[in-house]
């Protein structure tokens, strides 16, 4: 059975690193920790996490923010499954759950970005509904 839970504690960060590691290779484990303490306080960044079959298998980084364009939105910064477990649905279900806090937390919408070669990130965002609706030089 997965689980879905939000990483408030520095140990559960600490859990997580593996799996962004996967996304985000330039970051070593004590700079992500005290990254991610410090984007929570200043930004409201926050990271949640799958764990299924007693071990963490999908992880995302999101803040809430509001602008004058869109009004409230939750932007994803980081989404990612480890690379072991994907298209097993892990990713889907942390996509969903980040919906469902989007509508709770009183969010118009969902926005990400995606580096232009990740062709198989772009097909599951399309899969879940979303839209690519611009892009910067």
């Amino acid at each position: 059975m997965s689980n879905i839970k939000i990483a408030g504690e520095e140990i559960e960060i600490l859990q997580c690193f593996p799996i962004i590691k996967q996304l985000r290779p330039h970051l070593t484990e004590q700079a992500f920790i005290k990254q991610v303490q410090r984007q929570r306080v200043k930004y409201g960044y926050t990271l949640c996490y799958l764990e299924d079959l007693g071990k963490l298998q999908c992880v995302a980084g999101f803040r809430i923010s509001e602008c004058l364009c869109d009004g409230k939105y939750l932007y994803v910064d980081d989404l990612v499954t480890d690379e072991l477990q994907r298209s097993l649905g892990y990713g889907e279900k942390v996509f969903e759950w980040l919906v469902n806090y989007a509508r709770v937390n009183g969010c118009n919408e969902i926005g990400l970005e995606s580096g232009v070669q990740r062709f198989a990130a772009h097909r599951f965002y399309m899969k879940q509904r979303m839209r690519i609706s611009s892009s910067v030089a």
